[in-house]
């Protein structure tokens, strides 16, 4: 392991790697940024890129750095325009946006940037050291154990739900369920409630769905209230802001420690990813916080702001532990890359380490390097990016749109997603008026095809229902989702009792 770990030293640090390492992390930094176009896109577009270079770890390592990049700067739209970047940047735009409202978008961003620093650099370790274990441990987790995975997941909507709104949040999650099921079964490949429509046999596109619960509000409220587009009076000496006072670091210190092991060891899982990642950060911190900071939770936590941040980051590293080890992709942007490793003829699994250490451990070391690059290139940048939220809202809202739109369209690429953007975009403008939490709409939305899966292969490999109790590690799952839905009615129903 040693040998392989200087080999590995080596390579990563060599003047070609390093180059690239920098240009991956600008391009996918710059990438992440605009609405709607993810790492996705961005790598599939790459690979001949990559695979011209013909050395299997540069090629490795320049894809890597898009990657992580992408979810480092996808941050960036989630907090100054309410518009994710990425998916997995959903859960930021929470407490991101709020507090770019209220004149912090400089503060906002360098807490997202050092967030991520911490959750990558935290999962850049943890794979150095455990990654044969975590690869052993992922092999644990069958059909049975991702569906209650899936359902953990699901239960978390208490999170994202105010005080006496857990019933619309849960109506919410339903509606997000269902729109999931439109399009091909998991079970029989035939279409369903597509309505005749063949642009919808593949379903509604996730970042069509995205923007709608969000950017499209957004614009919609800017241009029915113009106030809020103007920002406080001393708005240029709250950008140029950046610090973070010893007290707000106490606070986020145990929350990116946390989410950064948490959304690393989701990000092992198969399957999981990184905006599942982010969003249970997001639920787990919010259940666990005092009464005082869960007031504050959607309205500029810094709390909410930092655990998606660090979760997503870590779990992106994370999801390279299935993907070299094992040759499994953790998510579909690994699914791509595994790709990408095929056609560079190398062989991901349990002998690459072995085989070929330059690639395994250069990989790894260049997702530190890249972590450093990251926060050098971010940190200097953000008074010049929050600047954003100074240009007047006649030219910022015609923005917003166009890379709303933009996005949505190269999602799916086809014209049917912009109808269904704008329907639900002011169906969605709607349901803010009348004070329905939308981010149970987008959980369900995300979760449902991943839930529907695994049950369906879950009922047929125990020929029904008996994986539940069959299968400990699944109840124990089942349980603890149980618990997070009761606990906090509960919790609020002791509390809302006067004593004698």
């Amino acid at each position: 392991m040693l040998d392989g770990f200087l080999i590995g030293l080596e390579t990563a640090f060599s003047i070609k790697n390093l180059f690239m390492v920098i240009g991956g992390c600008i391009i996918g930094t710059f990438i992440g940024m605009l609405p709607g176009l993810g790492p996705m896109s961005i790598i599939a577009i790459m690979i001949p890129i990559a695979i011209s270079i013909g050395d299997p770890s540069t090629a490795l390592i320049l894809l890597a750095g898009v990657y992580y990049g992408a979810v480092f700067g996808g941050s960036t739209s989630s907090i100054l325009i309410n518009a994710p970047g990425v998916a997995s940047t959903v859960a930021t735009s929470f407490d991101g946006y709020p507090l770019a409202r209220k004149g912090k978008a400089g503060k906002a961003l360098t807490i997202a940037a050092i967030s991520s620093f911490f959750g990558g650099t935290v999962g850049a370790i943890l794979l150095v050291f455990f990654a044969p274990t975590l690869a052993s441990f992922a092999l644990l987790f069958h059909s049975a154990e991702y569906f209650a995975l899936m359902i953990v997941g699901l239960s978390a909507i208490a999170a994202f739900a105010g005080k006496g709104q857990v019933t619309k949040a849960l109506l919410m999650t339903v509606t997000g369920l269902i729109l999931a099921t439109i399009g091909e079964g998991a079970q029989f490949n035939m279409p369903r409630f597509t309505m005749g429509i063949m642009d919808l046999q593949s379903g509604i596109g996730f970042i069509t769905i995205a923007m709608a619960m969000f950017a499209i509000p957004e614009t919609l409220f800017l241009v029915l209230d113009p106030s809020r587009s103007e920002t406080k009076k001393n708005k240029d000496s709250e950008i140029k802001d950046l610090r973070i006072t010893k007290k707000e670091f106490k606070e986020i210190f145990p929350v990116i420690s946390r989410q950064s092991i948490q959304g690393f060891l989701i990000g092992v899982m198969p399957g999981a990813g990184a905006t599942i990642a982010s969003f249970l950060g997001y639920a787990v911190e919010r259940n666990i916080a005092s009464n005082e900071d869960k007031k504050m939770f959607g309205k500029g936590s810094i709390k909410g702001l930092a655990a998606p941040e660090s979760a997503n980051n870590a779990a992106c590293t994370g999801s390279f532990v299935p993907l070299l080890t094992l040759g499994i992709p953790g998510s579909g942007t690994t699914a791509i890359l595994l790709g990408a490793l095929i056609a560079l003829n190398v062989s991901p699994g349990p002998r690459l380490m072995i085989d070929q250490p330059d690639v395994f451990w250069s990989v790894i070391i260049s997702m530190y390097i890249g972590n450093l690059i990251l926060l050098a290139l971010n940190l200097p940048l953000i008074p010049y990016i929050a600047k954003i939220l100074t240009i007047p809202r006649t030219y910022l809202i015609p923005f917003i749109l166009f890379f709303t739109l933009m996005g949505a369209y190269i999602g799916q690429n086809n014209s049917t997603e912009l109808l269904i953007l704008i329907i639900f975009g002011v169906i969605a403008t709607i349901l803010r008026f009348a004070s329905y939490p939308l981010a149970p709409l987008l959980i369900g939305f995300i979760l449902g095809p991943m839930l529907e899966d695994n049950f369906s292969r879950s009922t047929q490999l125990y020929d029904g229902i008996g994986f539940i109790w069959e299968r400990p590690m699944t109840l124990i799952m089942l349980i603890i989702s149980l618990l997070m839905i009761i606990l906090p009615s509960i919790k609020s129903r002791f509390s809302s009792k006067k004593p004698f």
